[in-house]
């Protein structure tokens, strides 16, 4: 099994509270400091980290065209409903 790769080291300042917490979760989990600090990102790149991605593909999305106007969209939805309900 091939690990990721990973990034250079990063210089990162903590406020004291937070590090005491990460160091606590470390050591009751038998982990190191990098690996809670890991977890905790891919936490919020999962939530709202992964929101605020996909705002940023839709406005590139929309800057090169790649999108539908609404209007369009609505009366492609009311066409498709009204034959339906026929």
């Amino acid at each position: 099994m091939s690990k990721n790769p990973l990034s250079e080291p990063l210089t990162l300042r903590l406020p004291l509270d937070v590090l005491e917490d990460i160091e606590t979760i470390a050591a009751a989990s038998d982990r190191t400091r990098s690996w809670v600090i890991v977890r905790a990102l891919k936490t919020y790149l999962a939530g709202e980290g992964a929101d605020i991605l996909a705002i940023v593909k839709g406005r590139e999305q929309i800057a090169t065209g790649d999108s539908h106007d609404m209007d369009d969209v609505t009366s492609v939805i009311e066409a498709i409903v009204n034959s339906k309900a026929a």
